[in-house]
């Protein structure tokens, strides 16, 4: 199990900054300071403080630990592409850690300058730094120089930002058993560590503002360059940020923050750290700030369901943590660098399909998920409905994209898809290519003639399945591509339902509910007309079993995790079985070229050979297209929606621009599979399918019935469910 060391709270908006110099604590120093008790590097022995109020609380003091642990800082995790360029980043707090060596010196001087100029020459605490900015700070009416050492100051960040929300009221208290805690803590530290590793640590800790946490997280976000390129007027600025960075935030107060800054500088020139000639050139200037967005999150990046399914996948994976929280912890906090499967020209394909055919407003989602044969790999998925709040905009946060396992919104029902299924099956089975079914216009079955999976009861009652398409005398070629129900239901009678559901389970659609126990019922007699609530991804990766001659492959989105410092960690090897003969799978690829090559998905052909399957249900309420080469397998749907993602008719609707009447897989959400699929083609190998030559009736096809001329009706099954084309 990978783990990450340390507690870790959420980011606040504004956390209080240890450099407030508390008058208490000044009191007490100079009393302890005249009385000679206070010994650099050293324990201090509380008893003999004179104060009432350190008497009251010396037993306690003497009795805390003398040691003291600053722990892992959190780290913000780096999500890349396929490529290995950066998709996104998310974080609890913004930060980068970076060594001592790789922060410009200047930015180190001008931080010792303001904050503890004694830093390298007292202890734990400095009673004549701290003298020194009682006195400055009365002089000019206002906090103007940090009373508490850096050491203290690293004690007081470390405190809160590893505290809970009610131990944070705790840990600023203004009280003397808080400030002499800390102290204590503080000569743990420099006991235990040296000079460079309590400032690089401080480096890394300190909060800059505008969600900038650490010296190289603020230097990439005010200035756009590594903290090591830090010039003098950049580090100026920046240090003098440390004391208050909500009331000196640049992107706020500008005003403010220039005057900190050469407050900064003339202390610099006051110490000859520069000259004042120096100093005075940089006042002359502005900030140049070249403020980068710190971005957290999906919703901005180029694949932003993507990243929010990817961040779900991970939250699943038992090796990041026992417990959610853990995975939380490590994947917000532990500075992890995540590999992805995402190839970003697939995923503009996908967008850019999708966009064209339906609009984010439309009362309907168009979606289009990609999965890379023998892989699993997840290479895009894209919706028509952007993420975010915005509801003018028709954005939204449900993905309808996967599974809702790793998602938030319900499937759709996928129509005469599922008929693949049923297909493989009988091969499987034995029954031959040319095996003829006699299909009229309408058929009445029984449900007891269609075996339920053994040890379950017997389906019960009557019903009619009629056509939408051509009918008549048909075989597994023509009868699949022209989607014809009543052939289909014949061929099921035979297969009987168990093992064309036990398969498209195995291929991964997550049909959970066989009995109907929590709704609608997916293991009926039906199933073949695709009753079952499923997402585009759950289908891309099924097809791509056929794909990859009957090798199913997990769908996956992530293929390393690294440490925050590159170490490998876990590998993401695909998860592959072979769930039928490869000779199935050919016989299924030839079966479905048919579609494509003559049949009603014609207009989508490719450079390269394709198969694929049509999809339409009851009163066109969704369409679909499920459709492969030997590479790539990828499902197109279109299903109609309110914006709370309800399902409703696509007929009469408004998609895309154009009012959509006798909605059917092949001439709505075909055209989303092929916009993208013949773009990325030109990437693929041209690869041709393994002809089933030893699979009965293989190339015996019957010959393309004509296309019907009238506006297709789809195809009823005995629910009043449509499906086909």
């Amino acid at each position: 199990m990978l783990t990450y060391i340390g507690r870790v709270s959420r980011p606040r908006s504004e956390r209080p900054h240890a450099t407030t110099v508390f008058s208490h604590l000044g009191v007490m120093v100079i009393v302890s300071a005249v009385l000679g008790v206070i010994v650099s590097g050293l324990a201090i022995p509380f008893a003999g403080l004179v104060s009432v109020a350190a008497r009251e609380t010396a037993e306690s003091m003497d009795n805390l630990p003398v040691d003291f642990e600053t722990g892992t800082l959190p780290q913000k995790t780096t999500i890349l592409d396929a490529d290995g360029n950066v998709l996104a980043s998310v974080f609890d707090q913004n930060r980068i850690n970076v060594p001592l060596s790789s922060v410009s010196r200047m930015m180190v001087k001008a931080l010792v300058s303001i904050e503890d100029y004694r830093f390298y020459q007292h202890g734990a605490l400095d009673p004549k730094g701290t003298l020194r900015a009682l006195f400055t700070n009365a002089a000019e009416g206002g906090v103007v120089q940090g009373g508490s050492t850096l050491t203290q100051q690293l004690v007081k960040q470390t405190l809160l930002y590893t505290a809970s929300e009610e131990e944070a009221e705790k840990a600023t208290d203004d009280t003397y058993a808080r400030k002499l805690q800390e102290l204590r803590y503080a000569i743990a530290l420099e006991n235990r560590h040296s000079k460079d590793w309590i400032l690089e640590r401080y480096l890394n800790t300190v909060y800059f503002g505008d969600s900038a946490y650490g010296v190289q997280a603020a230097a990439r976000h005010y200035f756009n360059v590594n903290a090591r390129r830090l010039n003098l007027g950049q580090a100026a600025m920046l240090a003098g940020l440390v004391q208050n960075p909500s009331a000196f935030d640049p992107t706020d107060h500008p005003d403010r923050t220039i005057e900190r800054r050469d407050i900064v500088l003339d202390r610099m020139a006051e110490l000859n750290v520069i000259t004042q000639e120096k100093a005075d050139k940089v006042k002359a200037r502005g900030l140049k700030l070249d403020v980068q967005p710190n971005a957290n999150g999906c919703v901005n990046t180029a694949a932003p369901f993507f990243c929010q399914y990817a961040l779900a996948y991970l939250m699943q994976d038992p090796a990041l943590g026992e417990t959610e929280e853990e995975r939380e912890a490590i994947i917000y906090s532990g500075g992890l660098t995540i590999g992805t499967t995402i190839d970003l020209d697939y995923q503009k394909a996908a967008d850019t399909a999708v966009a064209n055919h339906v609009f984010p407003r439309d009362q309907a989602i168009g979606a289009l998920a990609m999965v890379e044969a023998g892989t699993g790999a997840v290479k895009a998925i894209a919706q028509s409905r952007p993420m975010g709040l915005n509801k003018k905009k028709g954005q939204t946060y449900l993905n309808y994209l996967v599974p809702k396992k790793y998602g938030n919104a319900n499937g759709f029902q996928a129509g005469s898809t599922f008929k693949a299924f049923v297909l493989a099956t009988a091969i499987e089975q034995g029954i031959e290519l040319n095996r003829v079914y006699n299909s009229p216009d309408v058929m009445s079955f029984d449900s007891a003639d269609f075996a339920n999976c053994p040890g379950k009861p017997p389906f019960g009652g009557t019903f009619s399945t009629p056509n939408s398409t051509n009918g008549g005398l048909e075989n597994l070629y023509s009868g699949t591509r022209d989607s014809v129900n009543t052939f289909y239901m014949q061929l099921e009678r035979d297969t009987g339902v168990c093992e064309p559901f036990k398969l498209a389970r195995e291929m991964g659609v997550l049909l959970t509910d066989p009995e109907g126990k929590r709704g609608q019922p997916e293991r009926i007699p039906n199933f073949t007309l695709g009753v079952a609530d499923v997402s585009p991804l759950e289908m891309a990766e099924a097809y791509a079993t056929f794909a990859a001659r009957g090798l199913h492959c997990d769908s996956q989105p992530i293929t390393t995790i690294k440490d925050a410092n590159g170490r490998l960690l876990k590998e993401y090897a695909p998860s592959c079985q072979q769930l039928m003969e490869a000779t199935t799978a050919d016989a299924v690829s030839d079966v479905l070229r048919g579609v494509i090559e003559g049949g009603f998905a014609s207009a989508q052909a490719l450079d390269q050979p394709a198969a694929g399957k049509t999809g339409t249900t009851n009163e066109g309420r969704s369409v679909w297209f499920v459709g492969y080469t030997t590479q790539v397998a990828a499902a197109a749907m279109i299903a109609g929606a309110n914006e709370f993602g309800t399902p409703t008719t696509l007929e009469g609707v408004s998609v895309g621009g154009s009012p959509i009447y006798g909605a059917s897989g092949s001439g709505v959400a075909g055209p989303i599979w092929g916009d993208a699929m013949k773009v990325i083609d030109d990437e693929l190998p041209d690869e041709n399918f393994v002809f089933p030559s030893t699979i009965p009736g293989a190339g015996q096809e019957f010959a393309p019935a004509p296309r019907p001329t009238r506006p297709p009706r789809g195809d009823r099954g005995n629910d009043g469910r449509r499906n086909g084309r």
